[in-house]
C-alpha cells in the first residue's frame, strides 16, 4: 500500500502551503504529493492526471478539504467514485475526519460517509457561487460609485492638437512627441485615433 497526497491551488500566484504542512503531519513526504496549480475554470490538472495512473487499489490518498477534488458538486462526487469504487483507493479528508474510508466499511459506515459526502459538497459548490455573487455585487457597487477598473485612464495633454499637427508635418519626431504628451506609444496612437474620430463627428 502507498499513501499519496494531493494539493490544488487555483492559480500560479497562490501558495499551497498550509495543503503540505497538512501532508506532512500526516508523514507524507513532499515527493509523495501532487501539486496543481491551475485555474478551476477549465480545471485542466496534470498532477491529478498523473496521480490518477499511479493509485492501485489499496493506496491511501489524503486531501486537506474536499473542494480540491473538483470544481462543483458534480465533480467532486464523480472523482469520490472513481476513486473509491473504480481504483479502490481510500481517502482521508484531512479537514473533515469523518470522510475517512478506512473506517466504518460497513454498510452504515458507507452510508455516513456518502452522506457527510454529499452534503459537504453541496456545502463548497455553494460557497464559491455565494462568493462569486458578493464578487459580481460588490463590482457592481463600485461601479456605481464611480470606481474605474483596469488600467488608469491617460488622457492627451491639451496641446495634443497642435503637438499631432506639428508631428505629421515633420516638425515634431514621434520620440519628442511622446515626451512633451506623457503618452507611450500604443497609448498614443490609440489617442490618436479617438482624436480623428471625434474630429469627423464635429
Amino acid at each position: 500500500m502507498a499513501t499519496y497526497g494531493y494539493a490544488r491551488v487555483s492559480g500560479i500566484d497562490q501558495n499551497e502551503d498550509r495543503q503540505m504542512i497538512a501532508m506532512s503531519e500526516y508523514g507524507i513526504p513532499p515527493e509523495c504529493v501532487f501539486i496543481d496549480k491551475q485555474s478551476g475554470k477549465d480545471f485542466n490538472r496534470p498532477a491529478f492526471n498523473s496521480l490518477l495512473k499511479k493509485l492501485k487499489p489499496g493506496d491511501l490518498l489524503f486531501i486537506k478539504s474536499i473542494d480540491r477534488l473538483g470544481r462543483d458538486y458534480a465533480e467532486i462526487l464523480n472523482f469520490w467514485r472513481i476513486l473509491t469504487k473504480e481504483r479502490s483507493v481510500d481517502i482521508v479528508v484531512i479537514d473533515m475526519p469523518l470522510l475517512d474510508t478506512r473506517q466504518g466499511k460497513d454498510l452504515l459506515g458507507t452510508l455516513i460517509a456518502d452522506l457527510v459526502l454529499n452534503l459537504l459538497s453541496f456545502v463548497a459548490q455553494n460557497e464559491r457561487e455565494s462568493i462569486r455573487q458578493r464578487q459580481a455585487e460588490g463590482i457592481a457597487a463600485a461601479k456605481a460609485r464611480g470606481v474605474r477598473f483596469g488600467r488608469p485612464i491617460i488622457n492627451p495633454p491639451e496641446d495634443f492638437n497642435i503637438l499631432v499637427k506639428q508631428w505629421k508635418r515633420g516638425n515634431l519626431s514621434l520620440p519628442v512627441l511622446l515626451e512633451q504628451s506623457d503618452l507611450k506609444t500604443a497609448t498614443f496612437y490609440r489617442r490618436l485615433r479617438e482624436f480623428h474620430v471625434a474630429k469627423s463627428q464635429r
